[in-house]
């Protein structure tokens, strides 16, 4: 048995409560005896989407020793909303119990830096494992067999139903719908999300026609009942009247024949993209991740790579897919495509010369121009939003999901998080807000002078008259309630902390199987570290005239099974990126530990 530190995990808090236990609320008292994973994840983050894909098979295969805890951890105000969560929790099908926790107490508690983020307790009250970001249910899986192991031996694993209560199924004809599409005879083609299904509807908005899909979670080709989609977002008409579907965690674009209802698979092979992955070649057998929004641009069906903050196309012609813009890094960088930074890229509109963009973990508007280069409309970075309108350079959104292109040149951007329309007009450089009073817009269509918005949480399509003046707000700014890490100044030691799961080891036989990417807003906040290495720790050197700022951190490592007799050892990539806000000052730390896998031994 692998020896472990003993630390004793805090109480959980939340102020908004527990959510899926049937107004029970919970201590770790209560769930004593059970092998407890806390998830600590926010609804925007499209890395935490995919843990909870992860964790589906885990949660199932262990239903009767495991509990899932999912601390809701926001970084937007929007996401401190108690009615958010409880609207998330069901849009993403999250079928444990769910800690709203507002104001970030058991985030503290726990010493979290990273959206997602998983703890695991052991029977008696312990924490014994932490991992930040994806690719860990292989590891957190052997964990648990080992926990179940020991402590059924010690006589302290106790098993049975756990405190996971379903809520009350609500009826209605859309649930979380995503994007939409106008039809040539008027009516719409809606993305019915939460029901893995497409709704084709009269020109009201509410009749329905025809569904597509079997509406249940599956992936599948075939006619309206036998299809399966998992989360279906994006909708674009290709040339030859086919409509692509961005069918998000199937990680595929499909296309939908209206005349026959007959459903393909264009592009992805229903397994996630991870680092070393292939980025072009014949559609069907290259990975993707999380496809958000899609939009026909130049010849190409340009596909908004949420899951990796990338955009790819899609070549009909050729039959092949690429990466057309992005590094995988989340931020916000300007230039060539093949430089630009994005943050889970989740809307598209083409418009003449330009297709752009709703890059929501920035609250950003940006665009990509013909030759490719990526440019920002509106935005600073990640950690800044509200609602603030006038000049681009000081305007502010909050996680938008929708562009829409308007026939005067402007656009329309479905402002989620602010619940608003809002309008950027390139030719002066404004921004002014349409509506609000809406429910998490996601997107709108454009329909004979009116906006059809797409509002996700109040499940149906609102129709809106373009106003001839803009609707006056207060001004509102935020920035994450994310507290900034405080450092001394010169030299910062950083520890990207990694343990090989139970039966595996770092494999270097054909060299290093780690590597390292630190970078800086602004980029003067580094005065030496920045850059690419496989060594997993580095130290940085802050500069003198800069106080604060945001360290990028990107880490990736594969370990393998440690077995002599085995030629090919199965092996597992971990990976994360960070943005951490540090503040500069006196009594700051030297050492900034960010753990990958395993916990801090010097912590």
């Amino acid at each position: 048995m692998t020896a472990r530190a003993r630390v004793r995990a805090p109480e959980l808090i939340g102020k908004g409560g527990w959510l899926n236990t049937g107004d029970q609320q919970y201590t770790l008292a209560d769930l004593r005896g059970r092998i407890v994973i806390l998830d600590f994840w926010t609804f925007c983050c499209v890395n935490c989407l995919h843990v909870l894909d992860e964790l589906r098979e885990l949660e199932e295969k262990h239903r009767d020793t495991v509990v899932i805890i999912g601390v809701h951890s926001p970084k937007f105000v929007h996401e401190a909303e108690h009615q958010a969560v409880v609207d998330a929790v069901e849009r993403y099908a999250v079928h444990h119990p769910v800690l709203d926790d507002p104001e970030l107490a058991t985030w503290k508690q726990y010493a979290v830096r990273a959206w997602p983020t998983l703890v695991v307790v052991d029977p008696e009250g312990y924490v014994v494992a932490q991992h930040a970001g994806e690719g860990h249910a292989h590891a957190i899986e052997k964990l648990v067999q080992e926990l179940e192991d020991e402590h059924a031996a010690k006589g302290t694993l106790r098993r049975g139903d756990g405190p996971y209560v379903a809520p009350e199924p609500v009826a209605t004809h859309l649930r979380f719908p995503g994007k939409a599409l106008a039809l040539p005879d008027g009516g719409f083609l809606v993305s019915d999300t939460t029901r893995h299904r497409l709704v084709e509807l009269d020109a009201d908005g509410e009749t329905v026609r025809r569904h597509f899909g079997s509406g249940t979670r599956g992936f599948a080709d075939g006619g309206p009942a036998e299809a399966g989609f998992s989360e279906p977002q994006g909708l674009a008409v290709l040339p030859d009247g086919r409509i692509a579907v961005a069918d998000t965690v199937n990680h595929a674009i499909r296309a939908l024949d209206l005349a026959t209802g007959l459903t393909t698979t264009l592009a992805g092979t229903g397994r996630q993209w991870w680092q070393g992955s292939a980025t072009s070649g014949p559609a069907t057998e290259v990975d993707l991740s999380s496809p958000w929004d899609i939009a026909w641009f130049g010849d190409r069906l340009w596909i908004a790579m949420a899951g990796v903050h990338q955009l790819w196309t899609y070549d009909p012609g050729a039959g092949t897919v690429r990466v057309a813009a992005g590094t995988t890094n989340e931020g916000l960088v300007d230039g060539p495509g093949a430089e630009a930074w994005f943050a889970q890229p989740s809307g598209l509109a083409a418009a003449g010369d330009r297709l752009w963009v709703a890059d929501p973990e920035t609250s950003a508007l940006r665009y990509v121009d013909l030759d490719g280069t990526v440019h920002t409309a509106v935005g600073t970075g990640l950690f800044d939003f509200g609602h603030r309108d006038g000049p681009a350079e000081q305007a502010l959104f909050q996680h938008p999901l929708g562009v829409t292109a308007l026939p005067d040149g402007s656009v329309a951007v479905s402002d989620t998080y602010n619940h608003a329309l809002r309008r950027y007009d390139p030719e002066s450089g404004e921004v002014t807000t349409l509506a609000t009073d809406l429910r998490e817009p996601s997107d709108a269509v454009l329909v004979d002078g009116d906006l059809v918005v797409v509002e996700s949480a109040r499940h149906r399509l609102t129709r809106l008259r373009l106003p001839e003046e803009a609707v006056r707000v207060a001004d509102r700014a935020h920035r994450t309630q994310r507290a900034a890490t405080e450092v001394a100044a010169g030299i910062l030691r950083l520890d990207v902390v990694f343990q090989a799961p139970a039966g595996q080891k770092l494999d270097t036989r054909y060299g290093p199987s780690t590597r390292l990417l630190v970078s800086s807003t602004p980029p003067e906040l580094l005065a030496e570290g920045s850059g690419q290495g496989t060594d997993l720790g580095r130290d940085l050197r802050l500069a003198d005239d800069v106080t604060e700022g945001v360290l990028h951190v990107s880490a990736m490592a594969a370990s393998c099974d440690d077995d002599p007799a085995n030629e090919y050892p199965a092996c597992h990539m971990h990976q994360q990126d960070w943005g951490v806000p540090v503040r500069v000052t006196a009594d700051g730390v030297a050492r900034l530990p960010l753990v990958l896998a395993g916990l801090d031994e010097r912590g």
